[in-house]
């Protein structure tokens, strides 16, 4: 078996923090830096907030994630705040000058119902001006069909173990993707199966949903060096404003 501590342990490895190398860390790094406090929604292992820490920032850091194991890593660090919860589940009150919902995470907010509670909560955290920062896969440019088997990963995780990795699309319902993850042994021999379902919103209804919630778009680009959103665009990166 391959347990949720060991599947955390992976993300880590699959999904080093590093700015320097990777330009979607480099936008958040950025507006992290320039908060005086933030508020991680979705954290999972707390990477972010453990890199900006790391690297001087003195003011409120705080993570909010449902799972577990991936929160027993985050708190190898005591000098952030971690709540186990939902986005919805949020509980502050206009406390925070900048949340962020980053690798991908917005996706997994999936129906209408979970994406108007948790825009509420995360507006409710924020000060009066604050900033809500994230991205989602821009539809058209269909990042579901390179999910498939041919391209499995090969890899050694923290333990020595050779694993191979691969995702698999099981089905595309109107803007949703439901695919399963796959950790195996390199001859094959399944150890863990994880079913996930992300919502792929284009432009026009992701900004109804945010208006609908009281934010207005301070910043949208279609790529990390801050391009414009484009036919060839892969990214929708949208920096929000609460009014």
């Amino acid at each position: 078996m391959y347990s949720d501590d060991d599947d955390a342990a992976l993300y880590d490895l699959l999904n080093a923090w590093d700015p320097g190398h990777w330009p979607g860390d480099a936008f958040y790094d950025e507006l992290v830096a320039a908060a005086g406090s933030v508020l991680d929604v979705g954290c999972g292992t707390g990477s972010m907030l453990h890199w900006a820490r790391e690297n001087g920032h003195t003011g409120r850091l705080a993570g909010l994630d449902p799972d577990r194991a991936a929160l027993a890593r985050a708190r190898r660090r005591a000098d952030i705040e971690w709540v186990e919860s939902t986005a919805a589940g949020a509980r502050w009150q206009a406390e925070f000058d900048l949340a962020t919902m980053t690798g991908h995470a917005f996706q997994c907010l999936v129906t209408d119902d979970e994406l108007r509670a948790s825009l509420a909560a995360i507006r409710a955290a924020l000060r009066a001006g604050g900033r809500f920062a994230f991205e989602t896969r821009h539809p058209q440019a269909r990042a579901w069909e390179a999910w498939n088997p041919s391209n499995a990963s090969d890899l050694t995780d923290a333990a020595g173990r050779a694993l191979r990795v691969w995702h698999e699309v099981e089905a595309v319902a109107d803007d949703v993707v439901t695919f399963t993850g796959t950790t195996a042994e390199p001859d094959g021999t399944v150890l863990r199966v994880d079913r996930t379902r992300l919502r792929f919103l284009d432009v026009g209804p992701l900004d109804g949903f945010l208006a609908e919630a009281g934010f207005e778009i301070e910043a949208r680009y279609g790529d990390w060096q801050r391009g414009p959103v484009t036919a060839a665009s892969r990214e929708i990166v949208t920096v929000a404003r609460r009014r």
